[in-house]
């Protein structure tokens, strides 16, 4: 299983900077830098909350789910 976090994609749609998010939103530039860049291993949903309402976006447009080739041969 892995979550994909399209944060980058929903803010080249928004026109929206990181500096700009991140003082919005109220996070670091490191902390949503790693976000951005798909590496982060949790977030919290108060920050996806604010993420949401700083993009007007639900969370669906920032979080995907994509099955990860191991995990087909485990549903059997």
């Amino acid at each position: 299983m892995a979550i994909i976090i399209n944060l980058d994609v929903m803010m080249a749609k928004r026109k929206v900077g990181l500096t700009e998010l991140a003082k919005e939103v109220d996070i670091t530039l490191a902390n949503l830098s790693i976000l951005k860049n798909n590496k982060a291993k949790a977030v919290r949903l108060s920050t996806l909350n604010s993420i949401c309402r700083a993009l007007n976006c639900q969370p669906g447009d920032i979080l995907e789910y994509v099955e990860d080739e191991a995990d087909e041969g485990e549903e059997e």
